[in-house]
């Protein structure tokens, strides 16, 4: 049925004006989904129009005419009356809503809360727009002059409700939500949609006191938001300390984790997006604060089991509190270093015989396996990947291998590069290759003496280029973009000049080759075949011969004709032989593989031993050192290499390389191969060019303090004592460590030098 309303009154009486009001407003706010006929509806709107604007308030004084002021103060009284009726009515009508919700509890308040709640807004929507005349006029009047409480007439259904209904029964509406919220906690399905209807009520109801406009979430979080966060806080201390009691560490992780992703869900379902933060962070302290002891006392185990998942549920919990994760970053560096160290001694052996190789894969296990971790366990964390970065500097530069200094994994690693950059039957593919060099570099950045591997693998290099032993140019090139990118281009300067004059030394090969066969003509096929790199002075890592030696006449004769080509082509550049560099096939054609002779690949002091014997199948000790003039340490070597190759064979039987011994030219030997490789490094050999190369490094560190200093006083002038140490450490580090003392002692060599003075108050100058 629709709204049935008296007869429309007289516009001029204000009482059956209010009463017809009355019952369209009573209607409206009771019988509204009946409906409303427009005629009813302009009734309603014709008499708010008419209660305002009724001559009755308007006073005529004597003589006839309105007063304009009179006429407004009489509006402004009925306007005052219609409102103030309007008022009296929603009061009236929230105290018997009130009186009915006392008739229920829980989940049927809730219900009966948001029923009248959702009547009662529609119908003042409806009401608001009757009173639109109202709202123009009077309303919009008094607040422009500053009137307090005084509201459109929509927002004053909301004032009353919270001051008549609400303040009365939201304690009670707040625990029956609290209730719901709890049994959904325990697992029990409740009905989401009458919490988010009560949400929307209680945020509704926050009014901006100063601007009845704007709206606030003041209600909302007073009534709503801190007893709910209470609720959850008492909850989940009581369900995590019973939970903890009763299973282990890692299944409260997984507890808690469920929970807090329960929570987030909650938010979006049902609650407020305000309460989010405030929410999370209470169920953060409850969870993980209040058991964060717990948990970092587990991270231990965790570590030593290799437990990814349960590492990384730890890390998503500690990570959201504050100095969550602090304590984990300190134990996970040292249990990475512990690791390192095991490793390493599993593989370290004593003496020298390590095999870089292994080494190097020990080192790289380690860090693989804990940069994996750190990524999928720990979110890729900047601090996790400092302590793995710390503790593999720490395993990689002082562990059983290294012994007492930290220059040894510099030189292995130096020489580990060398074996995959090196032709070998093993020698890997282009992908796998540049996988490895990759590799490399990893443990590359964590060495701390960068110039022992730099002067290794120069040193290296050179044997590569030299005896054209690469496995691959772009393998080689990649390598020194690589340390370029990581050192600069100080730090390959001179590895890429090496390359520039091997390039170079085949174009001047290639043009000799014509001039010599100019010069021969049909002579050329009886003469040597040799090639010859030019090497610079400045840039290659290599010394001239330890020894004397005197090549055979052959190798003369081929020699001076390349020397009189180049003197001839660079005046005043000087040529010194590296002889302990240069290597050749000699073919035996005194003893075949069938038809074919045998051809031993030798160094060119081999050469000059063997070339002894086109005279004499026996040559005695005496005669060979005489003949090569070659020292005892080079020449013994060399022989001892030909005897247990079985090319010669010593007399007496088993007599050692020395006076009074004979060798035998073996007419008899035998081997599986045509080509025969004899030039084979000594170990003893290598050991002494190791302990060269140290002693160049510590040569080289010597000057580039010395440099350093000097470069930083050119630019400072004058600086403290100690002031100039560190900063002398700052630049080196990217190069080396060096002790303090050792740049103390540079700094007094630059004074005895005059490059620096001493001034008061340890202060230091810079000589020009």
């Amino acid at each position: 049925m629709p709204i049935t309303m008296p007869p429309q009154p007289n516009k001029d009486d204000l009482v059956a004006t209010w009463s017809f009001l009355q019952a369209g407003v009573e209607g409206i706010m009771r019988s509204l989904r009946e409906g409303v006929d427009m005629v009813t509806y302009m009734a309603i709107y014709t008499a708010v129009h008419n209660f305002c604007t009724s001559q009755k308030a308007v006073q005529t004084p004597p003589g006839g005419g309105i007063i304009g002021a009179s006429a407004h103060r009489g509006a402004h009284l009925l306007g005052e009356d219609l409102y103030q009726n309007l008022k009296s009515y929603l009061k009236q009508h929230l105290a018997e809503i009130h009186e009915k919700s006392k008739a229920h509890v829980d989940e049927a308040l809730l219900t009966f809360y948001i029923k009248e709640w959702d009547r009662y807004t529609t119908a003042a929507k409806y009401t608001n727009h009757l009173f639109r005349y109202l709202n123009r006029h009077w309303v919009k009047r008094e607040i422009d002059e500053g009137k307090k409480n005084v509201y459109d007439v929509y927002t004053l259904h909301l004032v009353e409700w919270r001051v008549e209904l609400f303040d009365k029964v939201n304690e009670n509406v707040m625990a029956a939500v609290l209730k719901m919220v709890e049994k959904q906690r325990n697992g029990e399905t409740i009905e989401q949609a009458q919490i988010k209807s009560i949400v929307d009520s209680f945020v509704s109801l926050g009014l901006d006191e100063t601007d009845s406009t704007k709206s606030t979430l003041d209600v909302y979080r007073y009534h709503f938001e801190r007893p709910f966060l209470e609720a959850t806080k008492q909850y989940y201390a009581k369900e995590s300390k019973q939970f903890v009691a009763e299973n282990s560490v890692v299944e409260y992780m997984k507890k808690a984790d469920t929970r807090l992703e329960e929570e987030k869900g909650r938010v979006a379902l049902y609650l407020h997006q305000d309460i989010m933060t405030p929410l999370m962070k209470t169920c953060l302290h409850v969870l993980v604060t209040e058991h964060s002891t717990l948990l970092r006392d587990e991270f231990q185990a965790l570590l030593d089991a290799d437990r990814k998942d349960d590492l990384a549920r730890m890390y998503r919990l500690l990570a959201r509190i504050i100095d969550g994760l602090e304590p984990l970053k300190t134990k996970f560096e040292a249990h990475v270093r512990k690791s390192g160290l095991a490793n390493v001694e599993k593989v370290a052996t004593d003496g020298d015989s390590l095999e870089p190789k292994v080494y190097v894969d020990a080192l790289l296990e380690v860090h693989t396996q804990y940069a994996q971790l750190v990524e999928e366990a720990f979110n890729g964390e900047s601090e996790f990947v400092r302590s793995l970065d710390n503790a593999c500097k720490e395993f990689v530069n002082r562990n059983k291998a290294c012994k007492t200094g930290s220059s040894k994994s510099p030189e292995i690693l130096a020489k580990y590069t060398d074996t995959l950059l090196k032709k070998s039957a093993k020698s890997a593919e282009e992908a796998d290759l540049e996988a490895s060099l990759t590799q490399i570099m990893t443990v590359f950045k964590y060495i701390e003496d960068k110039d022992v591997f730099q002067k290794f693998y120069s040193r290296l290099l050179a044997k590569r280029l030299v005896h054209t032993s690469s496995a691959s140019e772009d393998a080689e090139t990649s390598m020194i973009s690589k340390l370029k990118e990581a050192c600069g281009y100080e730090y390959t300067n001179k590895l890429q000049r090496m390359f520039q004059d091997i390039q170079t030394s085949k174009d001047l090969n290639s043009q000799y080759k014509d001039h010599e066969a100019a010069l021969l003509g049909d002579d050329l096929k009886n003469a040597v075949d040799s090639t010859y790199n030019i090497l610079g002075t400045s840039f290659w890592p290599l010394a001239a011969p330890t020894t004397h030696f005197a090549p055979p006449d052959t190798i003369n004769q081929t020699v001076k004709r390349f020397k009189d080509y180049y003197d001839a082509k660079h005046s005043g550049r000087k040529l010194t032989w590296l002889w302990q560099l240069s290597k050749g096939e000699v073919r035996a054609n005194y003893v075949k593989m069938g038809k074919t002779p045998y051809t031993f690949m030798v160094s060119t002091y081999q050469m000059g031993i063997l070339m002894l014997f086109n005279e004499n199948d026996t040559v005695s000790y005496d005669q060979m050192k005489e003949a090569t003039k070659l020292s005892d340490e080079f020449l013994n070597p060399s022989i001892a290499i030909f005897v247990k190759a079985k090319v010669l064979t010593p007399i007496p039987e088993n007599a050692q390389p020395e006076s009074g011994t004979s060798y035998n030219l073996n007419l008899g030997f035998k081997h599986k191969k045509v080509k025969i490789n004899l030039n084979i490094a000594v170990k003893s050999e290598q050991k002494q060019e190791a302990e060269d190369t140290h002693k160049t490094i510590e040569d080289d560190r010597k000057l580039l303090m010395q440099s350093a200093i000097v470069r930083i006083m050119k630019s400072r002038k004058k600086m403290k004592h100690v002031l100039l140490v560190q900063e002398t450490l700052t630049q080196l580090t990217s190069r080396f460590n060096p002790k303090p003392s050792d740049i103390k002692k540079s700094i007094d060599q630059l004074i005895e030098k005059e490059y620096l003075e001493r001034l008061e108050d340890e202060d230091l100058g810079y000589l020009a």
